[in-house]
């Protein structure tokens, strides 16, 4: 179990930010029901990634790949049943999206996880709509978790799921694409939009028809057909706000490249909220880059995280060393990610001596002084990195156990970290 020994530094120079993991997998996922070969260059090398290039494989494509690009021969939507069970690993997008698409096979496909994915990644929202278009899709131990159970196939028709995780909406859009008629999907207490709204960026760009009404309402036309394509996989700015943060605290200035303010990502909203709490930052779009200037002084406000609720741990950070509270609501997705990451960020910085509150959707937040402690990722990459970075400006060495799954989003991380002068020891 890998472990980080981390002591207050002080940060210069420039790193390049990772791919983006949602874009990598989505660009896998449409590159096997494309016709021909697609390329995709600057891939993440994640584990996510490996899971999903697996799970592809098993559905009848074949794929060559370099360390930055990968070649995929698509099926043009003729899918092979699976001769074994799918391991999505520790990724809720694989489980989703792929156990979305299996069931247009006639054949039952299994599909199961690691611990994190068979007990706190809910699927019961995806599994309810499929069985709405004809799929006989359950859990296999009935208790709306994986090991799941889809067979097909998946007919057009009107299906109705909750929306608060942006997941099962994206691959019901993703899959009923591919359907011979229109589907009408209907979703109540949509969350995650910016999520979504990548997805039918995708759809829009390979040719799908999608209308859409305040995200609580789909037309899907079906039909969809497209040649395989050619796409680099722009900079993650969910990795990117690690080393923003880190900047920030340590009174730093850094430039980050590969950076695009022009992606679909939801999570680069984490910008404006960040300057209206008095951050000194930078972008410069046609170098894609951004520059963080030394700030001495932030301000608590209150923030709806939940078009980037991927960015509330390191919001929590951040909350310790604002003037003011600093209060983040409307996130109760949260607590079913890698972690409850409500519950375990508060947790953590307690130990620190942060004053923290837990609330049901959220958090609260206020100064604190942060000393060293012993810390626990809870196997959570965006846990991991958030305490990383608070104990680059806390009093004293920090532990933190188990930080292997930071290789989920961020491989580099302790590489680019201490490229820029963070005292982290592995």
């Amino acid at each position: 179990m890998a472990k980080f020994h981390i002591s207050p530094s002080i940060l210069q120079g420039s790193i390049t930010i990772p791919s983006s993991k949602s874009q990598t997998l989505r660009a896998i996922f449409f590159a096997l029901m494309g016709k021909g070969i697609s390329r995709i260059h600057k891939y993440l090398p994640s584990p996510d990634t490996y899971a999903m290039l697996k799970a592809v494989e098993m559905l009848g494509i074949k794929i060559q790949k370099t360390d930055t690009t990968l070649w995929i021969e698509g099926t043009n939507r003729k899918l092979k049943s699976p001769k074994n069970v799918i391991d999505a690993g520790n990724s809720g997008l694989v489980l989703r999206f792929i156990g979305a698409l299996v069931s247009l096979l006639p054949t039952h496909t299994v599909i199961t996880g690691d611990h994190s994915i068979r007990c706190l990644r809910p699927i019961q929202a995806l599994l309810s709509a499929l069985q709405y278009l004809q799929a006989d899709a359950h859990s296999v131990y009935l208790n709306g978790f994986a090991p799941i159970s889809i067979k097909g196939p998946l007919l057009p028709g009107s299906a109705k799921l909750c929306g608060r995780d942006s997941q099962p909406v994206s691959a019901l859009l993703m899959t009923t694409c591919f359907l011979e008629g229109q589907s009408h999907l209907q979703v109540t207490n949509p969350g995650e939009k910016p999520w979504v709204d990548l997805t039918l960026h995708w759809l829009k760009k390979l040719g799908a028809k999608v209308e859409h009404r305040n995200h609580e309402e789909y037309w899907v036309s079906g039909k969809t057909q497209y040649e395989g394509f050619e796409y680099t996989v722009p900079g993650d700015w969910s990795s990117a706000a690690f080393p923003i943060v880190a900047a920030l605290l340590t009174s730093s200035e850094i430039v980050l490249d590969n950076l695009d303010v022009t992606d679909h990502q939801g999570d680069k909203q984490i910008i404006h909220c960040l300057l209206s709490m008095g951050a000194h930052i930078e972008i410069d779009s046609s170098k894609k880059k951004v520059i963080i200037k030394k700030t001495k002084h932030l301000k608590g406000i209150d923030i709806d995280v939940n078009n980037f609720v991927d960015a509330i741990a390191i919001l929590a950070v951040i909350g310790c060393f604002a003037e003011g509270k600093t209060r983040l609501y409307n996130a109760q997705i949260a607590r079913h990610k890698e972690s409850d990451r409500i519950s375990a960020i508060t947790q953590e910085l307690k130990k620190m001596g942060a004053n923290i509150e837990e609330q049901e959707d959220g958090l609260i937040i206020y100064p604190s002084s942060l000393k060293a402690a012993k810390l626990y990722s809870h196997k959570d990459h965006r846990i991991a990195m958030a305490l990383s970075v608070a104990a680059l400006v806390a009093k004293g060495t920090s532990l933190i156990d188990d930080v292997e799954c930071i290789a989920k989003t961020y491989p580099s991380f302790i590489d680019d970290f201490r490229c820029l002068g963070a005292k982290i020891e592995l």
